[in-house]
């Protein structure tokens, strides 16, 4: 059996590094998983129970026993929620993926709709960004006298108005 220690970085290897074909022998722990992918035991044991993963195997003791195949659908599954996919979109995406070659079109568009929603985000936090930067460099600027009238506690009114 492995040492704790080489399970777990083997466990946090698959899930950073997922293999395009994955191996299906059941051999992480939740613990090592949970610590691998970010996610709690509990969300873990909820994403099994809504189908976003397979049942996962069992040990004899009945512990839970993910596989290489389990955590590289978990590094994309938290790579959607990380992107602000709704779970109920990773849920369908799951179950065409079940569904099978068939339903290839329709994953495909489902996936191209959530990237076009990411682009307008990254856009969206882009242009947020920019007025940030403006922000901290009009503070880099060395004090200048501003026009009599206007300063308070040396913040003159056009800061006052914009923050």
């Amino acid at each position: 059996m492995a040492v704790p220690e080489q399970g777990t970085a083997e466990c946090e290897r698959a899930f950073a590094d997922p293999d395009p074909a994955p191996d299906l022998t059941a051999r992480h722990g939740i613990g090592e998983v949970a610590a691998a992918s970010g996610l709690s035991a509990h969300t873990l044991r909820w994403y099994e129970r809504i189908g976003l993963l397979e049942p996962v195997d069992r040990s004899h003791a009945g512990q839970r026993r993910y596989s290489d195949a389990d955590l590289a659908r978990l590094a994309f599954l938290t790579k959607l929620r990380l992107t602000g996919m709704p779970v109920a979109d990773m849920v369908r995406y799951v179950e065409l993926l079940r569904a099978g070659d068939g339903t290839r079109a329709e994953r495909r568009d489902l996936l191209v709709a959530h990237r076009a929603e990411v682009r307008q985000r990254l856009a969206d936090l882009h242009a947020t960004l920019a007025v940030i930067d403006r922000k901290i460099d009009h503070y880099a600027e060395p004090d200048r006298p501003a026009p009599a009238g206007t300063t308070t506690r040396n913040h003159t009114a056009q800061d006052r108005k914009s923050a």
